[in-house]
């Protein structure tokens, strides 16, 4: 019987994408509000690298995110990241689209969630990782568990993880 470890390493070695949700994986998952509305967001600087050192690797990272948020378009202009989708409400329907575009299959996808929206789309990839504190039915669906909680370096966790099988 094929070991834990074995499989991880198989399912890194085939990576080519990164897809990553934002609240409650970049961040903690706080929403800081005024009367004018959404005012700020803590990411780590940590999941900065993460994507600059997957972009080093060509393994491009996709934001994708249910809220409709400026502050995360601003994140991944500084970031460089290859795409980011806002206000996506069933982020499965993005994934054949993404596929095309990118000319990978689902099994070289990993995708990084914490909730039930993200549920489907980490099925349906080939390496799906949570936070520390991700709901339950989420870790019980995720090849990875980080030792990390949201906001905490989540990204950069699963990026290492990557590029040490692939390296």
């Amino acid at each position: 019987m094929e070991s834990k470890l074995i499989r991880l390493s198989k399912k890194c070695k085939k990576i080519k994408l990164v897809l990553t949700d934002v609240d409650g994986v970049l961040t903690d998952g706080g929403m800081y509000y005024s009367e004018k509305g959404e005012i700020f967001k803590k990411f780590n600087t940590r999941d900065g690298m993460a994507v600059e050192l997957l972009r080093d690797n060509k393994i491009p990272v996709i934001f994708i995110t249910r809220e409709k948020s400026k502050i995360v378009l601003q994140r991944a202009k500084k970031l460089s990241v290859q795409e980011t989708f806002i206000g996506v409400e069933k982020k499965i329907l993005v994934l054949p689209k993404i596929c095309l575009k990118y000319n990978v299959k689902k099994y070289e996808i990993a995708y990084v969630g914490d909730d039930i929206n993200d549920l489907e789309i980490m099925k349906n990839v080939g390496l799906s990782a949570s936070p520390k504190n991700g709901i339950s039915i989420i870790k019980k669906n995720s090849d990875y568990i980080c030792k990390l909680q949201s906001g905490q370096g989540v990204l950069r966790e699963v990026a290492d993880l990557i590029l040490k099988f692939k390296n």
